[in-house]
């Protein structure tokens, strides 16, 4: 095969006063890289505390400037179907078609109107993987990532729908970083959602740190949610072909 496969896992855990370093989900994460310079991230996320559990499959794939070209989503909340959809983007929209028991059959076309920066898919493979539009030229700075998602919902448990988000996206330095996959050198962000882009019924999502490789791979190292979540996340396995 022509294309190279990046692959691996992401141990969650918590910090919870009581639970602090216990597990509570994973996530599987596949990138393949072809020659014309597109790229699929493959994920499947397991998150089992809080309750409801959830289980999410993920297929994305961006095109050679690093821009979403479509989507395929499927949830599972609860050990029960959620919905799946399928998300297409176009130069002036997002198309959707999703379904769930809850929301039946829904067709969306949502005009994008101006320049945005990606889509959000929920997986932690893919949160690190946007942070190459930050321009680190600048040095440490921060400024707002305009992208939409298939759920506003903090850990993406809702019925595939299309909305909009506005965040922060801060760089942060470089750090070297070892974790179980290995020790590496990486840039180091900050999300933070003061405008409440993507607020729920817990209101604005706490700021989250991610450690990035230090290539063109973006791949997530480390990282961890404050506020009501405390969770971290760590890469546990790597495997490059």
């Amino acid at each position: 095969m022509k294309h190279k496969t990046i692959s691996g896992k992401i141990l969650y855990t918590s910090k919870k006063p009581g639970r602090e370093g216990q597990e509570r989900g994973r996530e599987y994460f596949t990138f393949t890289s072809h020659e014309d310079g597109k790229r699929t991230l493959r994920a499947i996320c397991e998150i089992e505390e809080p309750d409801p559990t959830v289980l999410r499959d993920i297929t994305y794939s961006l095109d050679e400037n690093d821009m979403p070209m479509d989507c395929f989503v499927r949830l599972t909340v609860g050990d029960q179907f959620m919905g799946s959809g399928w998300i297409r983007m176009t130069e002036d929209a997002i198309e959707c078609e999703s379904y769930g028991p809850s929301i039946g059959r829904v067709s969306q076309r949502v005009p994008i109107v101006g320049a945005y920066d990606g889509f959000g898919t929920h997986p932690i493979a893919g949160d690190a993987y946007i942070t190459k539009k930050v321009d680190r030229s600048r040095g440490p700075h921060r400024r707002e990532f305009r992208v939409f998602v298939p759920s506003p919902d903090h850990r993406g448990a809702t019925p595939p729908l299309i909305a909009e988000a506005n965040i922060q996206l801060a760089y942060v330095g470089e750090e070297t970083v070892t974790v179980q996959a290995g020790t590496f050198d990486c840039y180091r962000y900050r999300y933070s959602d003061e405008n409440a882009g993507m607020a729920t019924s817990n209101g604005a999502h706490p700021e989250y740190d991610v450690w990035v490789t230090a290539d063109e791979d973006a791949i997530f190292v480390q990282g961890g949610v404050g506020g009501y979540m405390q969770t971290w996340y760590e890469l546990v396995e790597l495997t490059r072909r």
